[in-house]
C-alpha cells in the first residue's frame, strides 16, 4: 500500500477517525506495518492515535462482528 512513504512528516490525529479506520482490520485491530507501508515511527504514532481515539470512544475497541 505504501500510502505515506512520500511524506515523512505525516501526523496522525486521534480526532481524524476516518483516516484511522483505514488502518484497522474488520476486527478492529491495527494493521501491521508490513501491510500499511508505514515506517516504524509512523506506525508508533498511528498506534498512539488509535489508542487515544479508543479511550475517548471515537473508535470501538472491538468490532461488532
Amino acid at each position: 500500500m505504501r500510502r505515506f512513504k512520500v511524506d515523512p512528516n505525516i501526523y496522525f490525529d486521534y480526532k481524524d477517525v476516518k483516516t484511522l479506520q483505514k488502518f484497522l482490520d474488520p476486527y478492529g485491530r491495527i494493521e501491521a506495518s508490513a501491510r500499511t507501508g508505514l515506517t516504524a515511527k509512523q506506525q508508533r504514532q498511528l498506534a498512539v492515535a488509535v489508542k487515544r481515539a479508543r479511550h475517548l470512544a471515537l473508535l470501538p475497541f472491538v468490532s461488532a462482528n
